[in-house]
This record gives C-alpha cells, structure tokens and sequence, in this order.
C-alpha cells in the first residue's frame, strides 16, 4: 500500500518512519529543501511529559486583561479582520472551563506517557544522536500563592501517573544553582525528575535520514503541495509543480500549511499559528553560566534547556501577526532572561520565531478526515510537537493498520 505522507516537520517525520517501518510504501514531501525547517526548527527543546495541559485553562481568561496592557505580557493579542482568528478565540475561550481543562489535561498525559515510551523504544533501535537526556524539570514560582495552588494540581497530576515533588526555595537552589539570580523572589519550584531534552531540528534531521535509508520510501524535499486531487470519495494524489504524486492513503501533517490543503477539501480544520520566540546561546564551555537542569519560570512563562552546547530559551505566545522575528520581543526576552542568568552572554544569542499550529482546545487531531476515505491527519500538536510526535505517530499508525490503538484515540480524532 502506498502512502503519502505531506510535511516534514517533527510529527510528519516521525509519521513516515513509523508507518514505513510497518511495510507501507511511503513518500515524504515538503515544500522546504530540508526535514524540520519550520516550526521544528528551534523551539524549547523540553521533552516535557507531565506539563502537557493545554494553554486554555480556568486561570487563563481573567488574566487575559492586564497581559493585554503590559509590555512585558507573555501573551500578545493582535486581532485581525479575520473570522477564522475570531472563532479560534471563541473555541479557546470556551475551552478554558475548568472541567473542560482539566479533561483535556487528563487525556493529553496518555498521549504524551504513550510517546515517551515510543522515543525510549525508538532510541533502542536507532541510537540517534540529539542532545537527548534526562536531566529533570523545574517549574520556578515567584509567587508563594501561586506555588501552593501548583501543589494542587501536583496532587491531581498524581492520579495520572506523574511523578513531582514541590520544592522549597532552598530546596530549589541546592538542585538547582544557577537560579540563585531570582534572589528572594524565587518562592520554591516544583520538580519534576523524570522529563528530558533534546534538539528537536537534530531529532527530525536524523530520523529523517533513517527513514530515507529504508528501501520502501521516497523523499520529495523542495516539492510544495498545491492541492489534493480528488476522486469520488477518495484521494487520489497530491498536486505539485514537479507532477502529481499518487498513493492510496495520505497524511497531512503539515502544520500550518494544512488548512489550506483540507478546507477546499470541506474540512475545516481550526488551527490557528501561535507564534513562539527563542534565543540559543553557545555556551562555549561556560557549564556554570546557566541551568544544567530544565527550568521553566512560570510567571515569566520562560524555558530554558540545555541542547548539547547549547542553551534555548523559548517564550511568549502572539496571536495574529506573521512568524518574522519581532525584535521588540527578542529584546524583552533577553531582558528578562539577564535578570536571572546575568552571566550569559546574550550578545552572542541566535533568534527564532515561529508559528505553533494550535488547535483551541489545545488537543491534536490524529485519525481519520470526513472528507475522504483515504484521508487521514496527524496536526495541531501547538508547542508539544515534539513531545508528542512519537505517541501522535504511534497512534496514527495503529489506526490506519486497523490495529488496537495503544491509548484511547477517541480524544483526538478530527471532528
């Protein structure tokens, strides 16, 4: 069987492989000449697990006022003549209900524990070589209040499997040295042992290459997808200028490019690009200068890893505008992360914007399309593309083998 699979970020790349490896004929395309261009390229680098809840939650919306006003806002609204932005927003506002959250969060850890063990299955058999390891995961709060309602929903996270402990701030400091910068404003932190990792652009580039090695499989780089051609009540190939590609089942998992393949399709699908910022700093033997341990500053909605000699720090989340680089932003963001790593050298920074194709509700959509037979989507995984691409593969593999899927797929199945 013959199966086109269309995007080559993290998710796509992690699709073709795993369906190749299950004996499809498989072609991977994408516009970009390069695996993992776009969105993949240089976000947070957190393997994080246990911290998949989604952006919509019940302390979102009656914060939304005051980042509206503030510069330093780590969430940034630009509202647009554009329906789609208007029902995106609605569809998250509504997703913020508490129990609607706290469901969502529910689900999502099945995912993200199902794609944990699939990359710790896949490392076992392909020793790719990513910045990957398991160092653990610090949530830092500023705010006493804050940190006591964290022990709260450490105490629900429990339930699910996650294994967390609420630190004290001397408690933070002695695992974690280098926050000695937050001073007397670091209340203690929540730490989360289990959580990794690693370069998500090495991760793409490398499993693409094994993927490209398997004799059943084809790439076709620098080659955009215009349209899915249809036929009857099937798929029967993708446009591009080079010709059409012909399978007999496809995959769309192109991020942000995937709505305009499916909606002339009638499936409109409600993705929407939050735009993400990050700083790489080589660290150039200066082991000291920053975190060795993964931390997120929560107030700040900063994260920082260590990607092999690099230092990444991501941040922030824009709705409306384009995916260049705001250097208002990038400067916000290099303030802020001075104030708590003063002996970083920032001047030596790499900058990165990039759209997060997000789905309200925070939840991707894997499985089957309405809109044709042999249509299938694997996208909206927003800023937890690689944290969940080997269980958002895994699944999608097992539901077009006609196999028992490993999690409940139900959650995720497209509307």
């Amino acid at each position: 069987m013959r199966v086109c699979v269309i995007g080559a970020g993290v998710v796509g790349v992690t699709s073709a492989y795993f369906l190749a490896r299950q004996g499809y004929e498989v072609t991977l395309v994408d516009a970009r000449p390069r695996p993992g261009e776009a969105t993949s390229y240089a976000n947070g680098g957190q393997l994080s697990y246990s911290y998949v809840a989604p952006l919509a939650g019940p302390g979102v919306l009656p914060s939304v006022p005051a980042w509206l006003l503030r510069e330093d806002s780590p969430l940034r609204f630009r509202p647009r003549l554009d329906p789609h932005q208007w029902r995106w927003c609605l569809g998250f506002a509504m997703a913020c209900r508490a129990a609607v959250s706290r469901k969502s969060t529910a689900e999502m850890l099945t995912l993200s524990y199902l794609s944990r063990d699939v990359l710790h299955a896949l490392l076992e058999q392909e020793p790719l070589s990513f910045g990957h390891m398991r160092n653990g995961k610090l949530i830092a709060y500023r705010s006493a209040v804050l940190l006591e309602k964290a022990r709260a929903f450490v105490a629900y996270q429990a339930r699910h499997g996650a294994e967390q402990r609420v630190l004290t701030a001397a408690e933070t400091l002695e695992l974690e040295p280098a926050l000695a910068g937050m001073g007397p404003r670091l209340a203690g932190a929540v730490y989360t042992p289990g959580e990794e990792v690693g370069d998500c652009l090495r991760f793409t580039e490398g499993l693409f290459e094994r993927f490209a090695r398997l004799p059943n499989t084809q790439a076709r780089m620098s080659t955009p997808v215009s349209a899915l051609k249809r036929r009857g009540a099937a798929i029967v190939a993708a446009q591009t200028p080079a010709g059409d590609i012909e399978a007999d089942a496809f995959v769309v998992a192109s991020g942000m490019g995937s709505r305009a393949l499916l909606r002339p399709l009638g499936q409109d699908v409600p993705l929407y690009g939050l735009k993400g910022y990050s700083l790489s700093v080589p660290l150039h033997g200066n082991e000291d200068t920053g975190p060795t341990i993964s931390v997120t500053d929560y107030e700040r909605r900063i994260v920082y890893a260590r990607v092999g000699p690099v230092l990444r720090m991501a941040a922030m989340v824009d709705i409306g505008g384009d995916a260049g680089i705001d250097e208002r932003r990038i400067g916000l963001l290099k303030r802020q992360v001075r104030e708590v790593f003063p002996n970083l050298d920032l001047d030596a920074a790499v900058p990165w914007a990039g759209l997060r194709p997000a789905t309200p509700g925070g939840k991707p959509w894997i499985g089957p399309s309405r809109a044709a037979g042999n249509l299938w989507m694997n996208l909206g995984q927003g800023a937890l593309g690689f944290t969940l691409a080997c269980g958002s593969a895994a699944l999608l593999t097992a539901q077009m083998k006609g196999l028992p899927t490993p999690i409940a797929a139900t959650p995720f199945l497209p509307s």
